[in-house]
């Protein structure tokens, strides 16, 4: 499974390889991504690394669907596949 990170179209950093970077612009301008991904997702102790990935892939979908302004967009670690 490719792993995945909720990101803006604004945002010119990479959040696996620019992950600082990314995380910088993406506060300053008020986004919290990684904030949102936590209080949406539903992760148990209990689950396995998978199950994790897959709920955090979950929340970044639930994000988009419910995005009206067109903000965000999920990228993958694998560059040459965009959501």
């Amino acid at each position: 499974m490719d792993e995945c990170r909720l990101t803006t179209i604004d945002n010119p950093y990479d959040p696996f390889s620019q992950f600082n970077h990314w995380f910088l612009f993406d506060c300053e301008k008020g986004y919290y991504s990684c904030s949102y991904v936590a209080r949406i997702a539903r992760i148990a102790e209990a689950m396995t690394e998978d199950e994790q990935n897959q709920e955090i892939e979950n929340a970044i979908d639930e994000i988009i669907r419910l995005d009206f302004l067109g903000i965000y967009k999920k990228v993958y670690r694998n560059e040459s596949k965009i959501a």
